[in-house]
């Protein structure tokens, strides 16, 4: 069974940075793409970032370009979301996936990490 494990939630005020891992337990995965998604108190689970395993090409959520990095380190596998400048609207936990070579969609998820922006 392949797990996600996230690391690197926290609290901290806005204009603050943080930094997402999540890393794959199988290195022999085969993976289409990872992504970042976060999901709010009372709101539904929304696309934050994503990033083709594969040549590297990124997506972002409007509201986090500019302030959000995606990257990826092949040999591990791991993804990473760098955030900066954080908004108190940025609260939420926040999800990794892998959608796998194959699959139409996202279907090996974390467990979630919390990130709290304190205004």
């Amino acid at each position: 069974q392949v797990q996600l494990v996230e690391s690197g939630g926290g609290l901290v005020q806005a204009g603050g940075s943080l930094r997402l891992s999540c890393t794959a337990s199988r290195r022999t995965l085969s993976m289409y793409a990872m992504g970042w998604f976060r999901q709010a108190p009372g709101k539904e689970r929304e696309f934050v970032s994503s990033i083709r395993w594969s040549g590297g090409s990124t997506v972002y959520a409007d509201s986090v370009k500019g302030r959000f990095t995606i990257s990826r380190e092949i040999r591990n596998p791991t993804v990473y979301l760098q955030m900066n400048n954080l908004k108190p609207e940025d609260t939420a936990v926040y999800y990794c996936a892998v959608q796998r070579v194959g699959a139409n969609d996202y279907d090996l998820w974390g467990q979630g990490t919390q990130v709290t922006v304190s205004s």
